[in-house]
């Protein structure tokens, strides 16, 4: 089973980068962009467990290593 883990910073937490990225985009010609945000995506293989037990483990893989809850939030699909 494969699963991909999204990590964000919190929309209440600034985020130079995405807003350098954003800027740039404006001034090579994308001017509807109005924001963006950078993250980073896990891909993570589980092996043979049921989807049940898959959503436990990638909640608590996220809480104890994969996002700094305090600033970022994460969420997860399993394929």
């Amino acid at each position: 089973m494969k699963a991909k883990v999204y990590v964000t910073p919190k929309k209440s937490i600034a985020d130079p980068q995405g807003n350098a990225i954003g800027r740039a985009l404006n001034k090579i010609g994308y001017d509807k962009v109005e924001d963006v945000r950078i993250g980073k995506l896990i891909e993570i293989e589980l092996g043979q467990i049921t989807k049940e037990e898959a959503e436990v483990q990638l909640k608590e893989m996220c809480e104890k290593l994969l996002a700094n809850t305090v600033i970022e939030q994460y969420s997860f699909e399993i394929e």
